[in-house]
C-alpha cells in the first residue's frame, strides 16, 4: 500500500494516478467478496489445506510476477489474483472450527483476528520501508513471504476437516457449484434457519460499524485534533496494537467467564461508549482511554464468530466461514462509500454525526442479542 501510489506514477499519467489507486483498492475487496464463499466450500470439499496450498503458492508466483517491472494491465490482474488467494480467512476460520470446542473457540477466533491486525501494522511498515529500496521490492518481499507461508503449510499443516463419506459428496457438491453462480448464491444456503440469519445480519452490522475508524481516523483527527502526519501514524499503530491484544489476549478469557453472548453484548457496548466520547473529545489526550474503549470492543467479533459456528454443521463450517469472509469484504465496499458521504455531508454542522451514526447501527442487533439464548 505505501508503495502503490509511487508504482501508478511510474505506469499511468499523474492526472490518473489517484482514480486508479482507488480502483485497485477497491478490486481488492471486490475480489475477497466475489471468491471466499468459494474457497469456503472448496475447501468443505476438498480439505482446508489443499485450498490453503493452493492459494499460497498462487500468491508467491502473483507477487513474483507484480516485483517484475509490470504494466498497468499486469498490476490490475495481480491485484486481482492477490484477491482471491487472500481469501483463505475463510479457510483458516473453518479449520479453527473443526479444532476447536465450546468456550476454546472464540479464544481462538481471537488470536486468528490479532494475527490479520498485526499483519495490517506490520505489512504497511516493512512496504514502506523496503518501498525505499524501489518501488518493486515489497512485492518480492511478499513472493518471499508466500513462498515461506506455503512450505510452512506443506511441512507442519495437518489437514482438520474429517474425510467426506460417499453420501455426502453430492450435498457438498451441490452448493460448491452454486457457488460458482456468485457470491450472493452462496450467503443466500447459508442464512438458513431465522437464529443463523439475525447473527449472520448482526455481524455484517459489527463489520459495517468498524469502517467508521477505518476511513475517517485519519481525516477526524487531523481535523478536530490538529493531528500531523507523525501524529496519526502514532495513534493508528496504538489503535492497531491495542486491537489486536484485545482479540488474541482478552477475548477468550471474557467469552469464558461470561459466555460468548454476554462477550459479544459487552463488546458492542464498549464500542458504542467509545463512539460516543470521540464524538464529543475535544483534546488529543482524551483520544488515549477512548482507544481502549474502541480496542475493548474487539472482544465482540471473536464471540459471535464462536456463536455462529456453533449454529452450523460440521460439514457447513467452510461455507459458514466464506459468508462472513464476503459479508466483511462487502461491509470494506459500501462503508467507506457511505460514512466519508455522511462525514462530508454533516461537517457543516458537526463532525461527530458519524460516529453517532454507528452507534445507531449498533441499535439495531438489540433485537437479536436479546433473543439470544445464555
Amino acid at each position: 500500500m505505501p508503495v502503490l501510489p509511487g508504482l501508478l506514477h511510474n505506469l499511468a499519467h499523474a492526472d490518473d494516478v489517484a482514480g486508479h489507486y482507488g480502483v485497485l483498492v477497491s478490486l481488492y475487496a471486490v475480489m475477497q467478496f466475489a471468491f471466499a464463499p468459494v474457497l469456503g466450500l472448496l475447501s468443505d470439499r476438498y480439505g482446508r489445506r489443499p485450498v490453503l496450498l493452493v492459494s499460497l503458492a498462487g500468491a508467491a508466483i502473483d507477487y513474483a510476477v507484480m516485483a517484475s517491472a509490470p504494466t498497468l494491465t499486469i498490476l490490475y490482474l495481480g491485484r486481482m489474483i492477490a484477491g482471491i488467494t487472500g481469501a483463505t480467512g475463510a479457510v483458516a476460520g473453518a479449520a479453527i472450527a473443526d479444532t476447536t470446542e465450546g468456550e476454546a473457540r472464540a479464544r481462538h477466533f481471537g488470536t486468528l483476528g490479532a494475527c490479520f491486525g498485526i499483519g495490517m501494522i506490520a505489512g504497511p511498515v516493512v512496504g514502506g520501508v523496503l518501498g525505499s529500496l524501489g518501488p518493486h521490492a515489497p512485492f518480492a518481499a511478499a513472493a518471499v513471504l508466500s513462498g515461506l507461508g506455503f512450505l510452512m503449510a506443506l511441512l507442519f499443516l495437518p489437514e482438520s476437516r474429517r474425510p467426506i463419506v460417499a453420501g455426502e459428496a453430492a450435498s457438498t457438491l451441490d452448493p460448491l457449484v452454486g457457488s460458482f453462480a456468485g457470491p450472493l448464491a452462496g450467503l443466500r444456503r447459508t442464512f438458513g434457519a431465522p437464529l443463523r440469519k439475525s447473527l449472520l445480519a448482526v455481524f455484517f452490522i459489527v463489520q459495517l460499524v468498524g469502517q467508521v475508524p477505518a476511513v475517517l481516523w485519519v481525516i477526524f483527527g487531523e481535523r478536530r485534533f490538529g493531528w500531523d502526519a507523525t501524529a496519526t501514524g502514532f495513534s493508528l499503530a496504538a489503535f492497531g496494537l491495542l486491537h489486536a491484544l484485545a482479540q488474541g489476549v482478552v477475548a477468550g478469557p471474557v467469552a469464558t467467564r461470561l459466555g460468548e453472548k454476554r462477550a459479544l453484548q459487552l463488546g458492542i457496548v464498549l464500542d458504542s461508549l467509545g463512539y460516543g466520547l470521540l464524538a464529543l473529545a475535544t483534546e488529543s489526550w482524551m483520544v488515549l482511554p477512548i482507544v481502549l474503549l474502541l480496542a475493548g470492543g474487539g472482544i465482540g467479533t471473536p464471540a459471535l464468530q464462536a456463536l455462529l459456528s456453533r449454529a452450523v454443521d460440521e460439514a457447513g463450517q467452510g461455507r459458514l466461514q466464506g459468508a462472513l469472509a464476503s459479508l466483511a469484504s462487502l461491509a470494506s465496499i459500501i462503508g467507506p462509500l457511505l460514512f466519508v458521504g455522511l462525514y462530508s455531508w454533516t461537517l457543516a454542522s458537526w463532525d461527530g454525526w458519524v460516529w453517532i451514526a454507528g452507534i445507531a447501527l449498533y441499535l439495531l442487533c438489540v433485537p437479536v442479542l436479546r433473543r439470544l439464548p445464555g
